[in-house]
């Protein structure tokens, strides 16, 4: 396994040559100069440190532009693996990935509630060592762990400041991590670490801007500006949850009313269909919905209508190009998506920002996995 990070090849123009080759290999070294500004023997110098050191392999042999036939360059996505986690908050699932993001291996250990630090970090460690130890001894090296965490995380120190669905606080993910791994790790926040891999691997095209919203016991979001994930001054960005949206409605777990998170998860849903004998789940109200209950399905629906409005508060502060859903709840799209669409184009201030594209993830169930293993491809391919 590989000790620390890839500050091997982080230059400017390494990190210049290896996004080129990412985003538009197979590629002639001569294309990458023209494209880039670098001269020819600049890149000739770095794509050869670059294939030294296994990142970039020769391939397919190009066209000729007169002369002879360029020799292309790609990535060489199984050079390295990656370990991505999602972190709780009831289950630890572990994947290990190559550097194009295809899961080789998959683990998944329950959470015994309630947990402290303590047995919360020995999850995780667990978790990833199997991972690890179901790797044949010819696997690649591991390059690093990232970890999507829910709730507050610090992510310059890799804490996790708060916690809310394990009530813990404080937890030192990466330096107890790194410790017991000696690999380097990344902490993000999930539904931040989501958005990153969409970004990168949700198929959305030449998109600068873009908002991720996850949907499950909470809600959270992640924002693309100009290719790069936004944090704010204090970490916090992304917790539209807590976004109020009637002064008037439940008390949140918060301590404020009417925020965007007790009409539009899991819980909330299942609460609001409170009054049967046997208490309901959001995927059974779900289920029931799309067996023909007509209460069950107006109930998903104005969900969806608090989404719009919520949806629409963010476009006018914002004004992502594209907005992407995930998490348990974005499940009932039948229900939701057009209720949420069909909100934003009533609500939004301009013709234009009441045309935003809203869409469901493609990446599904692992989206947020995929997210933790792109916080360390950004560590790879891009200057910090």
């Amino acid at each position: 396994m590989r000790h620390g990070s890839f500050q091997w090849m982080k230059s400017m123009n390494k990190s210049i040559i290896l996004n080129k080759i990412r985003k538009d290999g197979p590629i002639s070294r001569a294309q990458i100069a023209r494209e880039t500004n670098l001269t020819p023997p600049t890149v000739s110098s770095n794509v050869k440190e670059l294939i030294d050191q296994q990142i970039v392999e020769e391939r397919d042999i190009g066209e000729s532009q007169g002369g002879r036939k360029p020799t292309m360059l790609v990535i060489n996505d199984q050079a390295f693996c990656i370990i991505g986690v999602d972190a709780g908050p009831e289950n630890i699932e572990c994947i290990v990935s190559d550097l194009a993001g295809r899961i080789l291996k998959r683990t998944n250990i329950k959470l015994e509630l309630p947990v402290d630090s303590t047995e919360f970090l020995d999850a995780l460690k667990q978790g990833i060592a199997a991972c690890l130890n179901e790797l044949p001894k010819t696997a690649n090296e591991v390059i690093g762990i990232g970890i999507a965490m829910h709730g507050v995380v610090d992510v310059e120190r890799g804490v996790s400041l708060v916690a809310p669905n394990l009530g813990l606080s404080n937890i030192p993910i990466k330096e107890e991590l790194e410790k017991a791994f000696g690999l380097e790790v990344k902490v993000e926040n999930d539904a931040r670490a989501m958005a990153l891999g969409e970004y990168w691997f949700g198929q959305h095209g030449d998109v600068r801007s873009m908002l991720a919203v996850n949907v499950g016991r909470g809600v959270g979001a992640g924002l693309i500006i100009d290719g790069k994930l936004y944090h704010g001054a204090s970490d916090i960005a992304g917790e539209i949850g807590h976004m109020t949206i009637d002064l008037h409605g439940e008390n949140c777990e918060c301590g404020n009313r009417g925020c965007l998170q007790t009409f539009v998860t899991g819980p909330a849903i299942a609460r609001k269909a409170q009054g049967a004998e046997n208490p309901l789940t959001a995927e059974t109200i779900y289920e029931l919905a799309v067996g023909g209950n007509e209460d069950y399905a107006s109930l998903l629906t104005e969900s969806g209508r608090a989404m719009g409005i919520g949806l629409t508060n963010l476009i006018h502060i914002i004004n992502p190009e594209k907005i992407i859903l995930g998490g348990g709840v974005s499940k009932a799209e039948k229900f939701w998506l057009p209720a949420i669409r069909e909100t934003i184009g009533q609500s939004a201030l301009t013709e234009s920002a009441s045309r935003t594209r809203v869409e469901i993830t493609k990446l599904g169930d692992g989206a947020t996995l995929i997210g933790a293993i792109t916080l360390l491809l950004v560590d790879v391919f891009e200057l910090a």
